[in-house]
């Protein structure tokens, strides 16, 4: 089953919905980081239709998401150039996922300056990575290829090249959501055992409103800016195949064990 088909029941109608497709999309016990922002994003935007191109979003994962799931979506403000909505997943009546997004119209520069290029940057390997040991989400859904020679313990950095196995059919800033939160922390290479990991929220701007890439390959970043006391802070970075940034964003992961 694809994205697509996870996202079908959604019509942006507030009220229960049931997900046959959620299965594909579990991550032990709850919907996969990403595809549970993007349930929320699918209903904002299907709620509200016309809106202009996502510029910004803050996503908390509050508790499990199955495949019952209750939305609740709201405009909390549109102005002449931004628009800005709320939306919430509900599980047995309380809120599994609360999030806020920022929707604006182009406007003209009065500053202007293009993100950093990634140095060096990394060639595509022709194999993806072995999946006996990934979450089935992943061996179901992404092809994950290595974007890095470093492995093991060291600097608390992860970098992989990213694609859907099967083109979802959405639009690029939807994909941007789904497969942002696909990596695991860079807090993972320093890390003294093994130990569960688990999102708690993540903020990110859009820096490109149209990404293009090729063949559906995007790179993905995750760097540990700081680790202790149970919880990392963790820089997330998205770019197209040529080198262009499309997604810059910061999470709070939670490092158990």
């Amino acid at each position: 089953m694809s994205v697509a088909d996870l996202l079908a029941p959604i019509d942006g109608r507030q009220g229960p919905v049931h997900l046959p497709a959620a299965g594909q999309w579990m991550q032990g016990r709850t919907l996969y980081g990403g595809a549970s922002a993007l349930l929320a994003y699918a209903a904002a935007t299907r709620a509200f239709p016309g809106l202009p191109p996502l510029r910004a979003a803050q996503v908390a994962f509050v508790a499990p998401i199955g495949d019952r799931v209750e939305f609740r979506t709201g405009m909390v403000r549109q102005g002449r150039n931004v628009a800005q909505v709320r939306s919430e997943l509900l599980c047995d009546g309380q809120v599994a996922l609360s999030a806020f997004w920022l929707f604006g119209t182009a406007r003209e520069a009065n500053a202007q300056h293009p993100p950093a290029r990634l140095e060096p940057w990394p060639d595509l390997p022709g194999d993806d990575l072995p999946a006996d040991k990934a979450p089935p989400f992943i061996a179901n859904n992404f092809h994950i290829r290595r974007a890095q020679a470093e492995r093991g313990r060291g600097a608390p950095v992860v970098r992989r090249w990213l694609r859907l196995k099967q083109p979802s059919g959405l639009d690029p800033v939807a994909d941007l959501v789904l497969l942002g939160d696909t990596l695991p922390p860079g807090a993972m290479r320093a890390m003294q055992r093994p130990g569960p990991i688990s999102s708690i929220n993540w903020s990110f701007t859009v820096l490109d409103p149209e990404p293009r890439t090729q063949d559906g390959w995007w790179l993905g970043e995750t760097a540990s800016e700081w680790a202790g006391n149970g919880y990392s802070s963790e820089r997330l970075r998205m770019w197209n195949a040529e080198g262009k940034q499309v997604l810059s964003g910061m999470q709070c992961v939670a490092v158990f064990g």
